[in-house]
């Protein structure tokens, strides 16, 4: 296996991500851009809470007070991993000195600071929070780190100090099923998106503290109702990958949906087949194609499960794309979500006993080369 390589800090737009998310810099999503961390053209302008909630939504409650935040890291170990095999991995990611990977079935998020993690086995990872249930995403911005709590509708908040993480906040009633996070550099914020409720919730860390607050959420009304699983943000833009119909919004038509990250309006729909209507992520690795996992089709049947490449989000549309899932990484399970670290590539996948994890490059060609399972 390959040693893994000192690496520079990359922002994860999503999770895919995206996300996936998802699935981040530690983010859920998609599409990686490698941007210049101290260059303030980049970066939104610090956010101040106002008194009296005139900015926020909801402030926040410590669950440790940052005065004993020294104390309760030098008090802190963490345990290590206790499971030998990923069950249901659903993000993989890095942050300049911390590996992270969700096992979203163990209901565990783990973390490692050796800069060859992917050499250890599994039971060598240490555990960042396992009271989460089926979490599928983490995304940081160095200091402080959001995961999704999928199945409680809850966000943690955890800050990490000195190479370890404490809970030090949590949201409640985040939608239902919050399922994709991410932070984004340009905007300085936290997004989370509730997969079935059509809604983005934005978080924000005050300026020069460590405390988040919620500050807005956004409704996507025509995702109301359906499960939509991740979404990824570029260029002030937020692309929702295709969901699933349901009776709840029997209007829908599967589509991957462009819109305006500020305010949600669409600015290009792209209709797919009912084949591939049940994406997990997009992800443009390249300027000249993109890459789209697929889930189930649009009844929920997992045999559809694919990973697409198209030229084009519209040739995606008009059918014009491969499936490349049998042919780099074998068939026959679920391609999830897609995140990048430098040159490396790291694929997350489900419903096989022997493959959870991959690592692969793509070559100035656009060709998947070296694909291998980690774990």
């Amino acid at each position: 296996m390959r040693k893994a390589r000192a690496l520079q800090i990359l922002v994860t737009l999503a999770f895919l991500i995206t996300a996936v998310c998802g699935c981040g810099e530690v983010a859920s999503a998609p599409s990686d851009l490698e941007v210049t961390a101290d260059d303030p053209s980049y970066k939104a302008e610090p956010f101040k809470p106002e008194a009296g909630g005139t900015n926020y939504l909801q402030g926040p409650v410590r669950l440790i007070e940052e005065s004993d935040m020294d104390r309760a890291i030098a008090e802190h170990e963490p345990p290590l991993n206790i499971w030998d095999r990923l069950d249901v991995p659903t993000w993989a990611g890095y942050d300049g000195s911390t590996w992270f990977l969700v096992d979203c079935y163990h209901n565990l998020l783990l973390y490692s600071n050796d800069s060859y993690a992917f050499d250890m086995p599994l039971t060598k990872w240490q555990v960042l929070d396992s009271e989460l249930t089926q979490p599928h995403t983490i995304a940081g911005d160095g200091e402080v780190y959001l995961a999704d709590d999928t199945e409680n509708n809850r966000v943690y908040v955890f800050e990490k100090r000195q190479g370890k993480f404490l809970h030090t906040q949590t949201f409640w009633d985040v939608g239902t099923r919050p399922h994709c996070t991410a932070y984004d550099q340009t905007s300085d914020s936290f997004y989370v998106w509730s997969s079935i409720t059509g809604e983005l919730y934005v978080f924000r860390k005050a300026s020069g503290t460590h405390d988040v607050y919620l500050t807005e959420i956004r409704k996507k009304k025509e995702l109301e109702g359906i499960y939509v699983r991740s979404f990824t943000i570029a260029d002030n833009r937020i692309y929702f990958v295709s969901g699933t119909p349901s009776e709840e919004n029997p209007s829908y038509k599967p589509a991957i949906l462009c819109c305006d990250l500020e305010t949600l309006s669409t600015i290009e729909s792209y209709p797919v087949n009912d084949s591939i209507a049940g994406m997990a992520q997009i992800f443009a690795p390249l300027a000249d194609y993109w890459l789209v996992t697929v889930s189930t089709d649009a009844g929920g049947d997992q045999s559809a499960a694919a990973l697409l490449k198209a030229s084009s989000l519209k040739d995606l549309s008009e059918g014009k794309y491969e499936n490349i899932y049998e042919k780099y990484f074998g068939g026959g399970g679920t391609p999830y979500s897609i995140s990048r670290v430098g040159s490396d590539y790291f694929l997350t996948e489900h419903r096989q006993e022997d493959r959870g994890l991959w690592r692969f490059r793509i070559n100035s060609r656009g060709e998947i080369e070296e694909p291998e399972v980690i774990y």
